[in-house]
């Protein structure tokens, strides 16, 4: 457990940018702000600062007014940084901000990112040489900027002790839990995960949630083969059969198929396999035993491997998650 001093709560300042997401400035200030003891006193003082005290505009259609300046970050002992969009790519080390949240680190405070506010603790040197996250779609033009930082893409969050990162803006809940759950425990942490109706703990990583769409060339020589293979995903499917399909030998159709597709035909298959038993879990009713026998899996053991190494969830996790999305 966390010791702190004064009146035992814990001081988290929340930085608010141009263009900051109100989702994520809003989860911070909802969570730390109703975490109780049991006793029901406040755990936590929320403040949010801006580098002016004033009107800061968020990515909506309105406004919200901000007390604080960059002041509040050197009496802080967590600051959270939630994403502005259109800062946080095109220009991270803007303003004084990264110097701030150097000096702040500096002094031993947390520091903690929502989405792409990961691009604004890299900018000021705070992920260096350690591992972090931020959101999918972000990861490319971040691995450009931050060559040095341990870029992992595919989880939710990434505690590095004082430093941590998290993905998308519902991943900023996952996070801000987990740092709770760290200060005070596990009951305080799914005490308030009950009260706001989200999971203590959700299974699995990113992967879950990004759609990779099969590589389809616009003209093709091996288009019909994988048409007739799409409608027997739910029996083996050869190499011989799918050349056979375009009357080529199996070494030109690979060569032409990789040429086309960017992948082996073993790896086309996996992933449409992988996609059939996503869609399957989305929209059907089908146990998870029938499901993997549709999309060629044959057993459930072996759907659940599959849906484990790829997209970090089991099958019924997975359905939890995305059925009746």
């Amino acid at each position: 457990m966390v010791v702190f001093g004064g009146e035992g709560r814990h001081r988290v300042a929340v930085l608010v940018r141009d263009g900051v997401l109100p989702m994520e400035l809003g989860l911070v200030h909802q969570l730390f702000g109703r975490a109780r003891s049991a006793g029901g006193a406040p755990l936590y003082e929320v403040v949010s600062c801006a580098v002016e005290p004033g009107r800061v505009r968020t990515d909506a259609d309105f406004e919200v007014t901000v007390g604080r300046g960059l002041e509040a970050l050197r009496e802080a002992e967590t600051v959270v940084v939630p994403a502005s969009h259109e800062l946080d790519e095109r220009d991270p080390a803007r303003g004084p901000v990264p110097a701030a949240l150097a000096a702040a680190h500096a002094r031993g405070a947390r520091i903690a990112s929502i989405c792409t506010g990961a691009f604004v603790l890299a900018a000021a040197g705070l992920l260096e040489g350690r591992r972090a996250t931020t959101h999918w779609l972000s990861a490319a033009r971040f691995a450009e900027l931050f060559p040095g930082v341990d870029l992992d893409p595919a989880v939710l969050y990434v505690d590095e002790d004082a430093v941590l990162t998290s993905a998308g803006e519902a991943a900023g809940i996952d996070l801000c839990l987990h740092m709770i759950r760290r200060d005070h425990g596990a009951a305080v942490a799914g005490d308030l995960a009950r009260r706001t109706v989200v999971p203590p703990h959700r299974e699995g990583g990113q992967a879950q949630f990004i759609v990779r769409p099969v590589p389809e060339p616009r003209v093709s020589s091996t288009g019909a083969a994988r048409a007739w293979a799409l409608e027997r995903l739910d029996r083996p499917v050869t190499l011989r059969e799918l050349a056979a399909r375009e009357s080529m030998s199996v070494r030109t159709f690979t060569r032409r198929f990789r040429e086309e597709t960017g992948l082996s035909p073993a790896v086309w298959l996996a992933r449409r396999r992988v996609e059939r038993a996503r869609q399957l879990l989305e929209e059907t009713d089908l146990p998870v035993e029938r499901i993997a026998e549709r999309a060629g899996f044959g057993t459930a053991a072996s759907l659940r491997l599959r849906l484990q190494a790829e997209l970090g969830v089991s099958p019924t996790a997975y359905r939890a998650a995305f059925r009746g999305r």
